[in-house]
């Protein structure tokens, strides 16, 4: 046998497989480049000139033919997390811009071809402007819907990036510095990159993770912040957000996101958890410390009618009670109506989740009995719970304090869903035996916007 013959073809193989392997290693972990080819022409119109086409109801369309509508943009947003599903939002500059826009796109892992910062021109041309639900989009012609996602085969008739030597240019977005949470709540920041310092979540989602799971699934979940002056607001977190299962820390530091809303609810979202620049612990502050309390006398026979605060409507310093928004910012409020006062709360006007305390001194070993008057006003779910306590401590934290419930003793009314009803006795409660010593009757407001929003009045809190 001529080995020679066989070997030849043998090693030739040997050898061009070598070399094909050796080409295919050679790119195996290189990541190729943002394509980039300024497709498009320099911009024809400002993307805040743009943006205010856009009517304050119904939608326009951009001409397809005729000449073409082209604005430079910045990209803010990221589905790389999943906090953006199938829309991406864009600024008009890197940093101090003027106006902010939300593309919806039939597409996802936008982020791979269009990181943050990315400067990209969109063509409008066909398209279609307008105000959806508080917020100004762009997107395509459907029949379904006021303002459609643009289909993933037509995506890149669009959108391109602008090109510096071949590829795309990318920028750093600096976020906008605001003092609070209220300033954020501004339409002129909504899709626009901000930043807000002395955050914290609200004590009443201590202990929870960014997403609630039903069943082992995440759902869309709503956390609250507040500032140190007071303000308040939301973290909207995707039921996809990769963050979901991550603990909310527990200390106080500052916050980015892309400003939003859903109607008349503000909400904000991350993009990643690196946006929260929060510590795991560490000190917080009382952005709504409970007021009054400074003369507390335990008895076991009054009456509190509230008419010796005068006519100060909106009052919410009574010396002799605890008013504590545990969670939230509202407080209880001194109302008047045809002569009379009242206490009055409502999540109705608010953002975010409420619950707050009107907190009662009494002697239970002196007292047989509670009672009080009720109206509600638009009712739309329970708001009102009463409690009582033995180890409250005055202006201290009343998560710590053991709360007894005692609701189910009196009538709450559920009636009107429209318009306010009557004050009327909500009957009475009569103390047990076992009940002695000092202590407080709790009076609970909780309420959500977008959830449970029934305004309730109180009036004539009698200990007898």
């Amino acid at each position: 046998m001529n080995i020679k013959k066989y070997l030849k073809p043998v090693l030739s193989l040997a050898i061009a497989a070598i070399t094909i392997t050796s080409c295919v290693r050679s790119n195996d972990w290189e990541t190729p480049p943002i394509n980039c080819n300024n497709r498009f022409d320099a911009s024809t119109i400002t993307m805040a000139n743009f943006v205010a086409m856009a009517p304050p109801t119904n939608t326009i369309k951009i001409p397809e033919s005729g000449a073409p509508v082209i604005f430079d943009a910045y990209i803010i947003s990221s589905d790389e997390n999943g906090n953006f599903y199938k829309t991406i939002s864009f600024q008009d500059k890197p940093e101090n811009p003027t106006v902010g826009l939300q593309m919806e796109v039939d597409r996802a892992s936008n982020y791979a071809d269009f990181p943050v910062g990315s400067h990209v021109r969109i063509k409008a041309n066909g398209l279609v402007l307008g105000t959806d639900r508080g917020v100004i989009k762009l997107g395509s012609v459907d029949p379904s819907f006021a303002i459609g996602r643009i289909p993933n085969s037509l995506f890149s008739r669009y959108i391109a990036g602008v090109c510096n030597g071949g590829t795309m240019e990318i920028a750093t977005i600096k976020p906008t510095e605001l003092p609070n949470l209220a300033a954020a709540q501004d339409p002129k920041y909504i899709n626009t990159l901000v930043t807000v310092k002395n955050v914290q979540f609200a004590s009443g989602d201590l202990g929870k993770t960014y997403l609630d799971y039903v069943a082992g699934a995440g759902v869309d979940t709503d956390r609250n912040i507040e500032d140190n002056t007071g303000s308040s607001s939301i973290i909207r977190n995707s039921a996809f957000f990769s963050g979901g299962k991550t603990m909310l820390p527990k200390g106080n530091g500052a916050v980015t996101f892309v400003v939003s809303r859903y109607n008349s609810s503000w909400q904000n979202l991350i993009r990643s958890l690196s946006d929260v620049n929060i510590p795991e612990s560490g000190n917080r502050y009382d952005a709504t410390p409970p007021k009054g309390g400074t003369a507390v006398s335990y008895s076991g026979s009054f009456l509190e009618d509230f008419e010796s605060y005068g006519s100060v409507n909106l009052l919410e310093v009574f010396p002799k009670y605890i008013n504590d928004p545990f969670v939230g910012n509202r407080y209880w409020q001194l109302r008047n109506f045809g002569g009379n006062n009242y206490l009055q709360l409502s999540a109705n006007a608010g953002n975010g989740s409420f619950t707050t305390y009107f907190i009662v001194p009494v002697d239970f070993t002196a007292a047989n009995s509670v009672k009080f008057d009720v109206n509600v006003g638009y009712y739309n779910g329970d708001a009102l719970k009463v409690f009582t306590t033995k180890d409250y401590t005055v202006l201290g934290d009343i998560s710590s304090a053991t709360l007894t419930d005692i609701t189910s003793n009196f009538t709450i009314p559920k009636t009107p869903t429209s318009g306010y009803g009557t004050l009327n006795n909500a009957g009475t409660y009569n103390f047990p035996a076992s009940l002695t010593g000092n202590g407080f009757v709790v009076f609970e407001y909780k309420g959500a916007k977008g959830g449970v929003t029934t305004t309730i009045q109180l009036d004539n809190i009698s200990v007898q």
